[in-house]
């Protein structure tokens, strides 16, 4: 699934295309994704400037004056800017044709993304109860520290849910946990003070050289024009099962926390 890089990476690729357009047309090939697409965006956005590209977590915000089309590219989804006549794939579930004469065309083979509708002044419910961005001045060790205090769940658990902090999803929860040298296991109620203050700094340190980087690059995944992410390849732990830590040389471990892998080094991390 796209992580936060991921995302922030599309905005960005995606904001000099769609600022200061507006949308001339929608066209739905499909009446739902994850969740049914509301009538709104067929009625509200079309005669609509796009204002302002915004990402809140994993979502994204296209602001206009009438409300906001609310965007997910779920586990496998993909926005592109195209030419209006761009061959289309089977997958392709959605266009905004824009007055540049160009289409931003939503592709999820496995539809999991959504697009969604927020009306002016309002707050979509799937907002409502979100945690601070991890790259935001709200966000630091104290925070981490208050809010784990008499919790038993695994610290990355802890660290992963979203109304705890957004955007930190399994890849960078496993980078940011071992450049802490915290076991991912370990009980989010026992982890210092001192130490929730090194993870909160590694959360901001490696979200944003993987910003600057241009995301993971995923199977799944590419940025707006096409080209994928390049942090995967300064990954110290995750995907790295029974190889040499990159650190002490110990083999890297993996258990399942939930339903994911999580990957440790047993000897840097506690």
């Amino acid at each position: 699934m796209p992580e936060l890089p991921e995302v922030e990476t599309t905005r960005r690729g995606l904001a000099p295309h769609v600022e200061g357009r507006r949308v001339v047309a929608v066209t739905l090939r499909r009446r739902d994704l994850r969740w049914p697409i509301p009538r709104a965006l067929s009625t509200r956005l079309p005669g609509q400037r796009i204002d302002t590209v915004e990402r809140r977590a994993k979502y994204l915000l296209l602001h206009t004056a009438a409300g906001s089309a609310l965007l997910h590219l779920g586990m496998s989804g993909m926005l592109r800017v195209l030419a209006p006549d761009a061959p289309l794939g089977a997958h392709d579930h959605y266009d905004l044709l824009l007055d540049s004469d160009r289409v931003l065309r939503f592709t999820d083979p496995r539809r999991f993304g959504c697009l969604l509708w927020q009306a002016p002044g309002t707050l979509h419910p799937l907002l409502a109860r979100l945690g601070p961005e991890p790259l935001s001045d709200a966000f630091d060790g104290d925070l981490l520290w208050h809010r784990s205090r008499g919790r038993r769940a695994p610290v990355k658990a802890f660290l992963m849910d979203q109304t705890i902090v957004v955007g930190v999803g399994n890849i960078y929860a496993a980078e940011a946990l071992f450049a802490a040298g915290i076991r991912p296991l370990r009980a989010a109620g026992a982890v210092s003070r001192a130490r929730y203050a090194l993870l909160a700094t590694a959360v901001k340190r490696i979200l944003a050289h993987a910003i600057a980087r241009g995301g993971t690059t995923l199977r799944d995944f590419l940025a707006p024009d096409g080209a994928p992410g390049y942090f995967e390849q300064e990954l110290f732990v995750y995907g790295r099962a029974g190889e040499p830590c990159r650190v002490c040389g110990t083999p890297i471990r993996v258990r399942r926390l939930g339903q994911r892998s999580t990957f440790d080094c047993p000897r840097c991390q506690h």
